[in-house]
């Protein structure tokens, strides 16, 4: 079958250590683009343009949604992020996996436009507890920006149902194991497009 690409869709609360594990599993899951978020928030300290997001102002920002350039995007603590398409289409034509790291609204909209193509998993901590304590150990953010996270926990964890692979974080070993096969798993997973494909290439041949 013609290696087109696949999407791996990660979500899960902040703090519950989706980047950790993406991190770790990258000599292990082969080739692959990991897709950055546009976002119209100021950089942090020590982040960088093209490598952590694309940081644009919010009238490129919107000129990107007419034309129809995003994903998905959604407006978080007055800021809007977003997961542009160029990139991706490319990466998935060169038959790469494509990682997101989105929120739960952003996974219900991929799933609508590209959904044969998605694998899903949710990242967590095992208790609500334990991922106010990670947060707080974290030291980067401030105490009101702790709670707006814990907030947004509280609500995206009322998703989990919609994805087909939850992963619990408590012995990272163990996580970034699960990770890996998930990983390999999405890579196997093909879209009906690519399925009829095959079959006709299979008749003829």
């Amino acid at each position: 079958m013609h290696d087109f690409g696949a999407i791996l869709i990660v979500s899960g609360p902040s703090g519950a250590g989706k980047s950790s594990l993406i991190k770790a599993a990258k000599e292990q899951i082969g080739d692959f683009y990991f897709s950055i978020s546009t976002t119209t928030r100021a950089p942090r300290k020590g982040e960088r343009d093209g490598i952590d997001y694309f940081f644009v102002d919010k009238k490129t920002f919107e000129r990107d949604i007419k034309a129809g350039d995003f994903l998905e995007y959604a407006q978080v603590h007055g800021n809007y992020y977003g997961t542009s398409l160029k990139p991706v289409k490319k990466a998935l034509k060169a038959g790469k996996l494509v990682i997101f790291d989105i929120d739960v609204q952003g996974h219900a909209i991929a799933r609508e436009r590209m959904g044969d193509l998605i694998t899903s998993v949710f990242v967590t901590t095992p208790s609500l507890s334990e991922l106010e304590r990670r947060l707080k150990s974290r030291g980067t953010d401030d105490g009101e920006i702790v709670r707006k996270r814990i907030q947004n926990a509280l609500v995206e964890i009322e998703y989990m149902t919609a994805y087909d692979f939850l992963i619990i974080n408590d012995d990272f070993e163990k996580a970034l194991d699960s990770f890996i096969a998930v990983a390999k798993a999405a890579r196997l997973k093909k879209g009906r497009k690519q399925t009829l494909s095959f079959i006709n290439r299979w008749r003829e041949s």
